[in-house]
C-alpha cells in the first residue's frame, strides 16, 4: 500500500497527537492504571488500527466514553487482566465485522446512544471532581454523588488551584482561533498547569512514570483462563458493543465532515478489532475511534478540521505518540493529577448532549425520556445495565408508538351496525380496543370487519375471539327469551 504524505497531513498529524498526549494520559489515570497504558493505546490506535482500510481520516485510542467500564473492569478483575478483556473484545470486534453486522450497530436507538454518553459523561464529571481536590473518589455511583456534599470540606486547596488554572485555559483558549489552529487547548492547559506546578513547588500530586517496559503486561495462561467466568464474558461482550457503537457512529460524523471515500462500516469494525487484539496482547486500555481527535468541536483540533486529507495522518500521529514514550517519557512525571482530572472533567461535560435535549424536547418528548432513564440507570447501577435498560424503554416506546388501534362505527338500521378495526392490534391498545366494543349498544346486531387490521399478535386475537363469542351467546340468550 503507497501512502504520500502530504504538508496538510504532516500537520494534521502533530495537531492530532498534540490533542491526543493529554487525553490518552488523562484517560488512563481515570481508568485506574498506569499512564504509560494510555499512550500505548493511542500507539496502536495509530500504527495499527490507522494503517488498516476502513474509515480514511478517523483516529483511534483510548476513549473517555470507557473510563467508566474499564475502571468498574480494572476494581472488579484486577489491571492484570486488563489485557484478556481487551483481547476478548477486539476478538468480538472481528468476528462480528466478518460476519458484516457493522451496519446493524446504526439501528441503535440515537437516544439510547446520547443518554449513553450522557451518563458517562456524568460519572466522568462526578469521579473526577474529588481528583481535582486530590480526594479519593468513593466506589459506587451513589456513593460518589453523596460525598459531593461534603467534598468542598475535604479538598486539597493547590490541587483545587491547579484543576481550576486548567479549566480556566481548556474554556478560554479556543477563542483565540489563531492559536488554537496552531496547539490544542488540552495542551496548553496541561503545559501550563504543569509549568505553575513546578515554579511554584506545589506539593500537589503528580503523574506516577514505570516506565514504557514495566507498565507493558503480557497476558498470561492463567489470565486467558478467565474468558470462561460469566462476568469475565459479560465485561467483554460490554467492551466489544460499546467501544464498536462509539466508533461507528463516529465515523458517521466524521464522514459528514469531508467529501472524500465514505467509511466501510465492516471494514472499520474489523479494524478496530485488530487495534483491540494488539491492545490486549499489550495489556493496555481498549480503543475506539474519537470524534475529539478525528473531528474536535470548535476551534480545528482534530485531523479532519486540521486539514487531514488521506490516513497517513492518523499513522504519523500514532508515530509521534511512540516517539515521545520512548525519548522524553520523564515529562509526564511533571504533570499534574489535578490538570488531568480537569481535562477529564471538560470531556465529560461535553458528553452530555444538551443541544440534542433541547430540540428532541420540542418534537420527541419519549426519547427524552429514554434518554434521562438511560443516563440515570448508567450514574446509579453500571455502564452495561445502564444501557440494556436503555435499549428495553427505547423497545417498549417503540412497540407503544406502532400500536395505533382505531375502532370506526357505520350505524345501518335494521341492517345492523358494522365496526371496523383498523392499525395495529397488540397487547398494549387492547384495553383501548375492548373498551370501545364492549361500548356498543348490546340489542343490535354488529357485524366486525378486521379486513382493516395490518398486524393482530396473538393476545388480540383471542380477545376478539372472545368477545365476538360471548355476544353471540348474549345475542342467543336474548332471543331465547323473546
Amino acid at each position: 500500500m503507497r501512502c504520500r504524505v502530504g504538508k496538510a497531513d504532516l500537520f494534521a498529524s502533530l495537531v492530532v497527537f498534540l490533542v491526543a498526549l493529554p487525553l490518552c494520559v488523562g484517560i488512563a489515570i481515570a481508568s485506574g492504571v498506569p499512564a504509560e497504558l494510555g499512550l500505548v493505546t493511542g500507539i496502536v490506535g495509530g500504527l495499527v488500527a490507522g494503517a488498516l482500510p476502513g474509515s480514511s481520516l478517523q483516529v483511534s485510542g483510548p476513549a473517555a466514553g470507557l473510563t467508566v467500564l474499564v475502571y468498574e473492569a480494572v476494581h472488579r478483575y484486577g489491571v492484570e487482566a486488563l489485557g484478556v478483556l481487551v483481547l476478548g473484545a477486539g476478538l468480538v470486534q472481528l468476528g462480528l465485522g466478518a460476519l458484516r453486522l457493522g451496519r446493524w450497530f446504526r439501528a441503535v436507538s440515537m437516544a439510547v446512544v446520547q443518554g449513553m454518553l450522557a451518563g458517562i459523561g456524568l460519572v466522568l464529571v462526578a469521579t473526577q471532581v474529588y481528583a481535582l481536590g486530590d480526594v479519593t473518589t468513593p466506589a459506587g455511583g451513589l456513593e460518589k454523588l453523596g460525598g459531593l456534599v461534603a467534598l468542598p470540606g475535604r479538598v486539597d486547596p493547590p490541587a483545587l488551584s491547579v484543576g481550576a488554572v486548567t479549566m480556566a485555559v481548556l474554556l478560554l483558549w479556543p477563542r483565540w482561533r489563531r492559536g488554537a489552529r496552531l496547539v490544542p487547548a488540552p495542551l496548553v492547559a496541561v503545559a501550563l498547569a504543569s509549568v505553575v506546578t513546578g515554579v511554584g513547588d506545589l506539593a500537589v500530586r503528580r503523574v506516577e512514570v514505570q516506565g514504557l517496559v514495566d507498565a507493558v503486561r503480557l497476558p498470561r495462561a492463567a489470565d486467558l483462563g478467565r474468558l470462561t467466568e460469566v462476568g469475565v464474558i459479560g465485561t467483554v461482550v460490554a467492551f466489544a458493543l460499546i467501544a464498536s457503537a462509539e466508533s461507528l457512529f463516529s465515523a458517521a460524523a466524521v464522514d459528514r465532515l469531508h467529501a472524500g471515500r465514505r467509511t466501510d462500516y465492516d471494514r472499520e469494525l474489523m479494524a478496530q478489532g485488530a487495534g483491540n487484539a494488539v491492545c490486549g496482547l499489550l495489556g493496555a486500555l481498549p480503543m475506539t475511534a474519537v470524534i475529539v481527535r478525528s473531528a474536535a468541536g470548535g476551534p480545528p483540533s482534530g485531523g479532519v478540521q486540521a486539514g487531514a486529507r488521506t490516513k497517513a495522518s492518523r499513522v504519523l500521529h500514532g508515530l509521534w505518540l511512540l516517539l515521545f514514550t520512548v525519548v522524553v517519557p520523564g515529562l509526564l512525571g511533571l504533570i499534574p493529577v489535578a490538570a488531568l482530572a480537569a481535562l477529564l472533567v471538560h470531556a465529560g461535560c461535553r458528553l452530555v448532549p444538551v443541544r440534542e435535549v433541547r430540540v428532541l424536547w420540542r418534537g420527541h418528548r419519549g426519547e427524552v425520556l429514554v434518554l434521562g432513564v438511560t443516563a440515570g440507570a448508567i450514574v446509579v447501577g453500571n455502564l452495561f445495565e445502564g444501557v440494556l435498560v436503555g435499549l428495553a424503554l427505547a423497545v417498549a416506546k417503540t412497540a407503544w408508538d406502532i400500536s395505533h388501534v382505531h375502532v370506526e362505527t357505520e350505524d345501518r338500521g335494521e341492517a345492523g351496525i358494522v365496526v371496523r378495526v383498523l392499525g395495529h392490534a397488540t397487547f398494549l391498545r387492547l384495553p383501548k380496543l375492548l373498551d370501545e366494543l364492549e361500548a356498543l349498544p348490546r340489542d343490535r346486531e354488529v357485524r366486525l370487519e378486521l379486513g382493516g387490521l395490518r398486524h393482530v399478535d396473538h393476545a388480540c386475537a383471542a380477545a376478539l375471539e372472545g368477545w365476538a363469542a360471548a355476544r353471540g351467546q348474549a345475542a342467543a340468550t336474548s332471543s331465547s327469551t323473546s
